[in-house]
């Protein structure tokens, strides 16, 4: 049984850390290679409540991100410093979504049946569809981003990766897990308060966000997002009656591309 009081005492030797920190450090050190403390107990457990916490992550990955941008832009042309800004998202998450993307592509363009699905995604090379998928998505991304303003593209990566990954916290919560055998990831999953606190979390966001890129604009960027994500979902539960790692994944991609699309529809 996990402590449910404010701190997180693992061994009576360790200093105490107050839970909160705790499973927000245990959802950094999983979605990205930021540094957090080695020893950093985990169990199944924390890990499931640390799942709210991934928006928040995803505001990390994007302010670092979107700060290295406008950094850049005083320096060297903007696709430059778009490129350079998404390849340091990739570093610092070890392409850990991408790498489901391409996976998830492989499976859904390569596999007729649930069987010839799960079979494509034990296999760790990576096939035609998974390319070309992840290399569209990486390219109509870095388009969007050169196309706004660089106050909008800044914006748009805190706003964009928190909120899509707000969405793998939907798909979660929202889908059963597909278990099969070869997995590189463990399943993940959300307690019911843990979702509307995720949840809460990203309104708070989209909320700040509406005076700096205006309702409508805010609006379908959102909506956008969403039709992106849970068209890919739905082509991947159709075939499984669930999720994967690998689905996962591929929602937070096409999440972040529609909700750039929806920005550059009206910025």
């Amino acid at each position: 049984m996990v402590d449910r009081r404010d701190s997180f005492h693992p061994h009576p030797e360790q200093p105490a850390l107050p839970l909160e920190l705790h499973l927000f450090l245990l959802a950094l050190r999983y979605l990205t290679h930021l540094p957090v403390p080695r020893d950093l107990p985990s169990s199944d457990d924390l890990m499931i409540r640390a799942t709210k916490y991934y928006p928040a992550v995803g505001l990390v990955i994007g302010g670092v991100s979107a700060t290295l941008l406008w950094l850049l832009a005083q320096l060297i042309p903007m696709p430059v410093a778009v490129l350079v800004s998404m390849g340091l998202t990739m570093l610092l998450t070890g392409a850990f979504h991408e790498d489901g993307l391409a996976d998830a592509a492989d499976a859904l363009g390569g596999g007729a049946t649930r069987r010839d699905v799960l079979k494509i995604l034990r296999d760790s090379r990576l096939g035609t569809y998974g390319a070309l998928s992840l290399a569209m998505v990486l390219a109509i991304k870095a388009a969007c981003l050169m196309a706004l303003p660089l106050w909008a593209a800044c914006s748009a990566l805190v706003a964009g990766h928190a909120l899509s990954r707000m969405g793998i916290v939907q798909v979660i919560a929202a889908t059963q897990y597909a278990p099969h055998e070869g997995s590189k990831y463990r399943p993940p999953g959300v307690t019911p308060d843990g979702y509307r606190f995720a949840l809460v979390s990203a309104v708070v966001l989209a909320l700040v966000m509406v005076p700096i890129f205006g309702l409508w604009a805010q609006a379908t960027a959102i909506v956008m997002s969403f039709l992106a994500m849970s068209g890919f979902a739905q082509s991947f539960l159709r075939k499984l009656s669930g999720y994967t790692l690998e689905c996962l994944g591929g929602c937070q991609q096409f999440a972040e591309l529609g909700f750039y699309i929806g920005l550059v529809m009206w910025l």
